[in-house]
């Protein structure tokens, strides 16, 4: 009869815990786990020991692979417990840093140092960024157009004249595009505006020159075959771009006026209104409400904002007005006007956002003659804006007529405008 509980035996029983062995070999001392007691306590009487060693040792358990005295527990964790120094820098603890049992002080900030560093940081990123914007810049332009190939020019004078046009190019732009922007679907591209920026020490001076101004072409030397030919008579001043591009129109307007043009730059309608969208629009106040169906054209009189769209129609428009032609230049240089302001205002020149889609838009967009630098531009914008804030002057050319619908030039009013921009002294003459 099995006595043992739950079906266990003496057959079964193993030889790892209990009360006993059913083998005939002792338990092993790694098995058995046994109780070490330390040693009793002094009799009375008796002087105690230092503090902490008169404290009765605790069971120390072992099983081969247990605590004991000689294993970590007493030589570790207990020795220091009984000794009454774990924590503290007592005597025969750890000690600090200063072998005095303290710590020093941590030193005090450089911040001179600090200070000098972090501008040193700022000032080098500075520079890698301009340096960087300037290369990504100067590789956007569009340096296509050789002025080399202007024949029989007048001489330079003093400060800078740009020649700026506004072209109806339609280039790179989807019939939806210029269905939006009422661009119509013409071939070729015209010019749609001039204008003559010159900078120099007496202020800038803006002047447009009507597209419908009466004109002489001459001969000119070919932008493509370089061949000379002409000469080509009395026409439109418009004419001349049409005929042979920007190279014949430089070379009308210095043998009609006798003013050296520096630099040329022009811009087409899709990267006109580019620009307009990537600053966030322009604010305008219109004195009056017009509309244009050829343009697109539908503005209430006062302050509002014009997106791309918007401005390419104000620019343009010129069958709402009597004048039709002076009405529209003088609508381009309050636009332009109002442009360069937009752009140079801080939440657009520190605002990284808008600054680089910006730019971006402009450079894209803009054709310039081969000896352009960005310096050279960035003078043309800021002598725009200079126009703009009141230091400058802007005007048309002075009118003395007509004939045949085109616009006759006042000639003793040019040519004293004329020379007083060749002199760079301040301008007296006023225009239509």
């Amino acid at each position: 009869m099995n006595d043992w509980p739950d079906g266990w035996s003496d057959d079964n029983r193993s030889n790892r815990y209990g009360r006993g062995s059913a083998g005939a070999q002792p338990e092993s001392a790694r098995v058995m786990r046994q109780v070490r007691r330390g040693p009793a306590a002094p009799a009375p009487g008796q002087g105690a020991p230092p503090y902490g060693g008169g404290v009765p040792r605790q069971p120390s358990y072992v099983d081969g692979q247990g605590y004991d005295e000689g294993q970590g527990y007493d030589n570790g964790y207990d020795s220091g417990y009984n000794t009454g120094h774990v924590y503290g820098n007592g005597p025969g603890g750890p000690q600090g840093p200063g072998g005095d049992g303290t710590y020093p002080r941590r030193p005090a900030p450089n911040w001179r140092k600090r200070i000098k560093w972090t501008a040193i940081t700022l000032v080098t990123a500075l520079v890698v960024v301009s340096v960087g914007t300037y290369f990504w810049a100067d590789s956007k332009l569009h340096r296509d157009v050789d002025l080399s190939k202007v024949i029989d020019r007048p001489e330079t004078g003093e400060g800078t004249n740009y020649l700026i046009v506004g072209s109806d190019s339609r280039a790179g732009m989807s019939a939806e595009e210029k269905k939006k922007l009422h661009t119509g679907s013409a071939e070729g591209k015209r010019t749609d505006s001039m204008m003559i920026l010159h900078t120099g020490s007496n202020g800038s001076t803006l002047l447009s020159l009507p597209r419908d101004s009466n004109v002489t072409i001459p001969k000119f030397q070919g932008s493509e075959s370089g061949k000379i030919k002409g000469p080509l008579g009395q026409n439109k001043l418009n004419a001349a771009y049409a005929f042979d591009g920007p190279t014949l129109l430089v070379r009308t307007i210095e043998y009609n006026t006798g003013l050296h043009i520096d630099h040329y730059v022009e811009i087409g309608f899709a990267g006109f209104a580019g620009i307009v969208d990537a600053v966030g629009g322009v604010e305008m106040n219109l004195d009056q409400g017009f509309k244009d169906k050829y343009s697109g054209a539908d503005f209430k009189a006062g302050k509002q904002t014009l997106n791309g769209e918007q401005a390419l129609a104000f620019v343009r428009t010129r069958h709402a007005f009597a004048a039709s032609d002076l009405q529209r230049t003088k609508n381009q240089q309050k636009f332009l006007a109002a442009l360069a302001h937009q752009v140079a205002t801080p939440s657009t020149v520190l605002n990284p956002f808008k600054l680089y889609p910006t730019m971006g838009a402009g450079l894209d967009s803009l054709v310039v003659d081969k000896d352009m630098s960005l310096w050279d531009l960035a003078d043309m914008f800021w002598a725009m804006k200079g126009v703009t804030s009141g230091d400058g002057k802007s005007m048309n050319m002075p009118i003395s007529g007509s004939v045949g619908g085109n616009l006759v030039w006042d000639k003793a009013k040019m040519k004293t405008l004329v020379d007083e921009l060749k002199n760079d002294e301040a301008v007296t003459v006023s225009g239509n």
